[in-house]
């Protein structure tokens, strides 16, 4: 039996749906084991890998040849399902991260040690009788690396990372400090894009949004000042530069409210590597220092022009 075979009879075994027993199922779980053809499956491993590892992977031990633009193919169809299913874990970083990794539990790495062996029959059941407690743990395990926020007044939770970390503190520090009373119209999450979008109020408000619309990270807006806040939150990417500005123009040129343009940043040091690109007439907030910001033009403070 081949081990593209094995790897099916593997996942159908511990109750993975028809679609999640297809070729890219089978090819993500041997990349994860690090099991190529000649391999024996009690070398099953269960290192960190990426998802371009399995497209690296499947064309190096199995020639297959996946195109880069695969990858989100992969996540949604293997690794989305493994994950609920407790066969992986990540590794808790933000999903368009660069340090983003996947592994085999190590239930299911022992397991799949196991394949073709004498003892397989015994181990399956075992392993199926406690896969939905082991489902309770890792989905209690992830749930622990969300970080829980109050947007609106409605509870949320943020997945982990560096980004949503601002994003956090845009929405709790920045918010009462230098647009209270104001209403969240838009946030997005690293996993659930967009996980607060009033279209009907931005509509409303004159915005023209198209699926090519990159919106910023968190849309605020002020109904007794009529004014709009919009707010990068910048890790590594993304700050109020003139082309940003540009793009946001377009997008809310039909937008007659007041529009204010603020960077946040999680520390000073960040800040220093994007200051000389910040457009000139926009603010800087620091999460460190959430009780000030930096007004990029001297001739009046914070508000629209």
């Amino acid at each position: 039996m081949s081990k593209l075979e094995d790897a099916k009879k593997f996942l159908e075994a511990i109750g993975m749906p028809k679609q999640q027993q297809a070729d890219v199922c089978c090819l993500a779980l041997l990349t994860l084991a690090n099991i190529g053809e000649s391999d024996k499956w009690t070398e099953a491993s269960n290192n960190w890998i990426r998802i371009h590892d399995i497209i690296q992977f499947a064309k190096n031990n199995y020639n297959v040849d996946y195109a880069e633009n695969s990858r989100e193919t992969i996540r949604k169809q293997a690794m989305h399902h493994f994950r609920r299913a407790a066969i992986i874990e990540d590794n808790g970083k933000a999903t368009n991260s660069p340090n983003y990794r996947y592994r085999l539990t190590p239930e299911s790495c022992a397991l799949l040690q196991y394949i073709n062996s004498d003892e397989w029959d015994e181990q399956i059941n075992s392993f199926r009788n406690s896969h939905e407690s082991l489902i309770e743990i890792y989905a209690s395990k992830k749930k622990m690396q969300k970080m829980p926020v109050k947007i609106n007044n409605q509870d949320f939770t943020f997945s982990a990372g560096a980004h949503n970390q601002l994003q956090k503190a845009i929405i709790e520090e920045f918010a009462p400090r230098f647009a209270p009373n104001s209403t969240c119209l838009y946030v997005g999450d690293t996993i659930e894009k967009d996980m607060v979008k009033n279209e009907e109020k931005l509509k409303s408000l004159g915005f023209e949004i198209t699926l090519h619309d990159k919106m910023p990270d968190v849309v605020l807006y002020n109904e007794e000042k009529d004014w709009i806040y919009f707010i990068e939150s910048v890790t590594s990417v993304g700050p109020m530069d003139p082309k940003r500005i540009d793009e946001i123009t377009t997008m809310t040129k039909n937008v007659k409210a007041g529009k204010i343009y603020v960077t946040a940043f999680l520390d000073f040091k960040t800040y220093k590597k994007f200051a000389d690109s910040l457009a000139w007439e926009t603010e800087v907030w620091i999460a460190d220092m959430p009780e000030h910001m930096i007004h990029l033009n001297g001739d009046k403070f914070m508000g629209p022009r």
